[in-house]
């Protein structure tokens, strides 16, 4: 759990920062790979496959490494090379496929067909909603802990599983969860205004990991009474959220994993996040309370050449701030 003043200082309440990025395989899917196919050894599968832009299957195939179980991963023909590398360096079969979910699907299903072994669903899985769940699980106990409990949870949305997992962690407490999508690959947000799940045709990102063509039906069902809201970022507003974590915390973050900073940073500059004016007392007043927001930053695996250009990018204002 992370902090950084100048963050707090922007969003104008305390910021609690899960650093998912630092995670063996480099993002939160490592939770949800790990605990379903945890629960497909114990029951004697022998093999497992998946499919994803990239860091679930990452995770799947490191799971199954340790459980010893053969892995067939099938990934988008533009995936990012170093997810790609990842997935074959952990022992997997990697199966490159079209641009669109279902392409991929087409592919995975084939292959379980043929081989016998079962499909580890990105985001219709509920094993993989749990594990994922348990990021925000952890930081909304760290945060309790250290009396700061949350007020708001803000993390990225893909096919929905972590924020499906981040709601079930925080039911039972008056916690607002936001789930974060990038402009154009909104289908939770449209899903949500029309009551059902409705695919898109993604748009060009940077947050190559967030752009399923729809929400999974299983994630639907759980955020659909239980999310509190969903915000759109632009790519340049997801890069200043990178740039933000890389300056001030050090902290090297895939633009997906960071797209939950971008979030927070929206719903701050719309007011969103501050307490209600009748809960609001001055600093050092008996019984002020100081709003906390939890982001979680869920994943860091990104291509070099990507973490230059936007680096560089920075406008001379943040510099200036930094220095």
């Amino acid at each position: 759990m992370l902090r950084a003043p100048a963050i707090d200082r922007l969003l104008g309440v305390r910021v609690l920062l899960k650093a998912e990025n630092l995670q063996a395989g480099g993002s939160y899917k490592m939770r949800g790979g790990l605990y379903a196919v945890s629960r497909l050894a114990a029951a004697g599968h022998g093999g497992v496959v998946a499919q994803s832009t990239g860091n679930h299957a990452v995770a799947v195939a490191l799971a199954a490494r340790r459980f010893e179980l053969a892995a067939t991963v099938v990934l988008p023909v533009d995936a990012a090379a170093t997810k790609v590398a990842r997935a074959r360096a952990a022992g997997a079969r990697v199966v490159l496929a079209g641009t669109t979910v279902e392409e991929r699907l087409a592919v995975a299903r084939r292959v379980r067909d043929e081989t016998g072994h079962p499909i580890v669903d990105a985001y219709d899985h509920p094993d993989v909603i749990a594990g994922q769940g348990s990021a925000s699980l952890e930081l909304i106990e760290e945060a309790e802990r250290a009396g700061t409990p949350l007020d708001a949870l803000v993390l990225p949305v893909g096919g929905g599983g972590g924020a499906a997992g981040a709601c079930l962690a925080a039911a039972g407490r008056p916690i607002e969860v936001y789930g974060v999508e990038p402009h154009g690959c909104d289908s939770l947000a449209r899903s949500l205004a029309a009551g059902r799940p409705v695919p898109v045709r993604p748009a060009p990102t940077i947050a190559d990991g967030l752009r399923p063509s729809c929400v999974g039906e299983l994630p639907f069902a759980i955020l659909r009474t239980r999310l509190r809201g969903v915000v759109r970022v632009d790519d340049d507003e997801i890069a200043e959220a990178f740039r933000l974590l890389l300056l001030e915390l050090k902290m090297l973050a895939e633009p997906s994993g960071a797209a939950g900073l971008a979030g927070a940073l929206r719903l701050a500059t719309v007011g969103t996040l501050r307490a209600p004016a009748a809960e609001r007392l001055p600093d050092g007043v008996a019984g002020a309370r100081r709003r906390t927001v939890g982001v979680v930053l869920t994943g860091g695996n990104v291509e070099a050449e990507l973490v230059a250009r936007l680096a560089a990018a920075a406008r001379p204002e943040e510099e200036v701030a930094v220095a």
